[in-house]
Parts: C-alpha cells; sequence; structure tokens
C-alpha cells in the first residue's frame, strides 16, 4: 500500500473513530449530570492561603529535584511491577466506569506496570503530601476534552489516599467536577470545553461531535471560571481532527463559514493566548499546555500487514515511532503560539512517550453511552475498541508525574510570614 492511499484511507477512518469513541466522553457527563443535588515563582507558590490554611515549608531532598538540562520527554518505558501503579482501582473510589479495565474485565494488567525512564536523568518521585502542601490554600484547574478528565481523575487518585476520609469531597457541577482537599483548602478542577474557545459543544451533557461549530474569536464565556485558579493546565486536540474542515464564526458578522482544521485551529488559539495575557498574571498564576494525546487506531502503522487496532495489545511499541494520528502542524501551531507569548507557558509535551502505548488505551473494556460493552460488543474490537482514551491506573498517571516535577522544580523551601 502507497502512502498516500494511507492517507486517504486514514482520513476516511478517523472520523467513524472518533466520532465513536467520543461519544464516551458525553455519556459520562450524563451520568455525572445525574449524581450532581523573593521571585515571581516564589510569588506563586509561597503566598499564604485562603483563611487560616497556612503554609508549612516543604523539605526537598535532592531526589526531588530534576537534574539541570534534563528532558523528560525523551526516554523509554521500563517494567517495574515493584513500584508501580502507584493507586489502585479499589484504592480510588472517583474512578469512572470508563477508564477502569481491569475491574470491566481486561484479562491482563501489565499495562499499570510501565515506568517512564526519562534518558540520562530521573523524574522525582511522586509524593502526595508535598503536592498537596504546594497546592494549599490554591485552585488547579485541568481544562479540556474528555482526554484532559482522565489526567484530572488521575491525579485526584494519585493524591486522594494520604486524605482522611470527611475531609475530602468531589462535587460534580457540570461543566465541572471540583476535588477539594479541605485540610489543605485545596481544590483539583476540571473543566469541560474539548475547543478551549466558545463552541455548541460546550454544553456538558447535550453535544456531539458529529455537529461541530466553534466560535474562534470567543472565549469569554469559559474565562470568567478560570480567572481565580492559581494553576491551569490546558489540553485540546481530538475534537477538532474529527474531519479536515470545520464550521465556525469569526468577527463580528457571525456568519458561519468552513474553516481549513489547522487555520481554524490557529485562530482558536490566539484567541486563547490574548486571553491569557490580558487576565493571567504571572506573579501569582501558572498556565501549562498538554501536547495532544495520541490514538492508536490502526495496527498496520506499528506493525506492517495487519489489519487490527490497540485490542489485544499487552506491551509498548519498541523503537522510534510516531503514529498519523498525531499531527505536526497542529504540534507547530502550538509551539508558534507560545513562543508569542508575552507570558511563560510552560509545555508539556506528553505526545511521543504516548505514543509508544499502543497497550494501554480502553479498548473494549470500557462503557458506551453509559453501559459497559455486551459480550457481543466485545467479540467485535475492530467496531467497538476504543484507543483513543486511556486505562486508569495508566498513561495520565505519567502525564501527572511529570506536572508534579515541573511544579517542583518551581519550588522552594519557605516559611511564610507569622
Amino acid at each position: 500500500m502507497t502512502l498516500p492511499a494511507i492517507d486517504r484511507r486514514i482520513q476516511s477512518l478517523f472520523p467513524v473513530a472518533l466520532a465513536s469513541f467520543l461519544i464516551l466522553g458525553t455519556a459520562q457527563l450524563v451520568l455525572d449530570a445525574m449524581k450532581i443535588n523573593h521571585s515571581q515563582i516564589q510569588q506563586l507558590f509561597y503566598s499564604v492561603g485562603r483563611g487560616e490554611h497556612r503554609r508549612q515549608p516543604v523539605v526537598l531532598s535532592k531526589e526531588d529535584r530534576m537534574e539541570e538540562g534534563c528532558n523528560v520527554f525523551d526516554g523509554k518505558w521500563v517494567w517495574d511491577n515493584s513500584s508501580y501503579p502507584l493507586y489502585t482501582e479499589k484504592s480510588c473510589p472517583y474512578l469512572v466506569k470508563q477508564v477502569t479495565c481491569r475491574r470491566n474485565g481486561r484479562p491482563d494488567s501489565l499495562y499499570k506496570n510501565w515506568r517512564w525512564q526519562p534518558n540520562g536523568c530521573k523524574l522525582p518521585r511522586f509524593n502526595p503530601k508535598k503536592l498537596l502542601e504546594i497546592l494549599r490554600g490554591k485552585r488547579l484547574v485541568f481544562v479540556g476534552d474528555s482526554i484532559q478528565r482522565g489526567q484530572f481523575e488521575s491525579l485526584v487518585c494519585l493524591v486522594q489516599s494520604v486524605i482522611p476520609d470527611g475531609k475530602k469531597s468531589l462535587e460534580r457541577i457540570p461543566p465541572m467536577k471540583i476535588f477539594k482537599a479541605k485540610e489543605y483548602d485545596a481544590s483539583i478542577e476540571y473543566y469541560w470545553a474539548p475547543f478551549i474557545i466558545e463552541s455548541i459543544s460546550d454544553h456538558a451533557t447535550n453535544h456531539t461531535v458529529q455537529k461541530r461549530l466553534v466560535k474562534l474569536d470567543s472565549i469569554a464565556k469559559h474565562g470568567k471560571e478560570w480567572k481565580k485558579a492559581d494553576i491551569l493546565v490546558f489540553e485540546s486536540y481530538v475534537w477538532w481532527m474529527y474531519k479536515p474542515t470545520i464550521n465556525a464564526t469569526y468577527g463580528s458578522n457571525g456568519n458561519v463559514k468552513e474553516y481549513n482544521v489547522t487555520t481554524a485551529y490557529r485562530l482558536a488559539l490566539e484567541t486563547w493566548a490574548n486571553w491569557i495575557e490580558s487576565n493571567i498574571n504571572p506573579q501569582t498564576q501558572k498556565v501549562l499546555f498538554m501536547s495532544m494525546s495520541p490514538t492508536h487506531l490502526w495496527s498496520w502503522e506499528w506493525k506492517p500487514g495487519s489489519d487490527e487496532n490497540c485490542f489485544n495489545e499487552t506491551k509498548p511499541i519498541q523503537g522510534p515511532y510516531w503514529g498519523t494520528g498525531s499531527n505536526l502542524e497542529i504540534m507547530k501551531i502550538v509551539g508558534d503560539v507560545l513562543r508569542d507569548l508575552k507570558i511563560d507557558v510552560k509545555f508539556l509535551n506528553i505526545t511521543q512517550l504516548s505514543e509508544f502505548r499502543k497497550d494501554a488505551h480502553t479498548s473494549v473494556f470500557t462503557e458506551r453511552k453509559g453501559k459497559l460493552l455486551t459480550k457481543e460488543q466485545r467479540s467485535d474490537p475492530k467496531t467497538y475498541a476504543d484507543c483513543i482514551h486511556w486505562c486508569l491506573p495508566g498513561v495520565p498517571d505519567t502525564w501527572n508525574e511529570i506536572l508534579y516535577a515541573y511544579l517542583l522544580q518551581d519550588y522552594r523551601n519557605f516559611v511564610p510570614p507569622q
């Protein structure tokens, strides 16, 4: 098969796959709604928390610090069944059925036991108490789609075990989920905004990827919920990739026009960048941007001659690999926009390390429209395997270990004024 033929095949299959599995995000939000009734860096992390929750000094060991010049995104996955996973499905009551692959019938658990090892340096060991101390009196908000919701749930699971019962809570207030650590006066939050900018898909339960209309110069409605956050972590990719074009409005006339996705993505990110520069105080707030989460929809990309997907994969890809589901032009747009920003935004480039993990998706061990896949559906993985979302524990835990490493890197021992 020639490369152009592969490209055409991917272009025809990608929308079908995305539409099928992004429905999972909608169903989960419906279920959530039913349950409802000295330096600038130092100033960022060491200001006294709200009310009486005063910051305590955190002693950082040598192992807590990344080596100068360490590129944590360049490395390999190593087998480590003595230290990983960092939590279990049973130990974390906040996981949704969409991601609890073992509980949902996955026969193997090897995907939980891989540790990301950067080349030439080490990631700090995740310490939930130290992270909670960093977050004392603060709000950390994840903004994005269902991939970002998985990262939010991962971080909640990573910290919740050290918080006593009765002193932690999870509220579902669409389009938000809010986990609170009461003793720390801290919150870890998630805000549903699949395109970051405003769109007709912003309703927490009533949306579909098949009917996309984005407002490329509108972000204020979302932004008012982000303004008071202390740490913001943004992500937006997979909803853009349903088709190569997207309907959008831009400018004062409000006319709907069809845009090439990459053109629309750049305009949307420029709107976001303008909001960041106008509303974020770099002395008291921190902003990070996650790179795209890869998909593993076509096994011929890592196993030439095959015609399957991520189903039944049990080990990471070894050696160089970059899937066609990860758009390099989108990656360049993100880099361009972040480079032109007057405010420093940390770019967490998790794409390549996640590309290797064809084994870690929810596959057929997940739910669709709020219900676990039936035996008949599981027997048809080419139709029903979800190779977009990730099992938990799993790959998003590594993203959060890297996030923790960067927050820790900015941290200094500090005793607040009494």
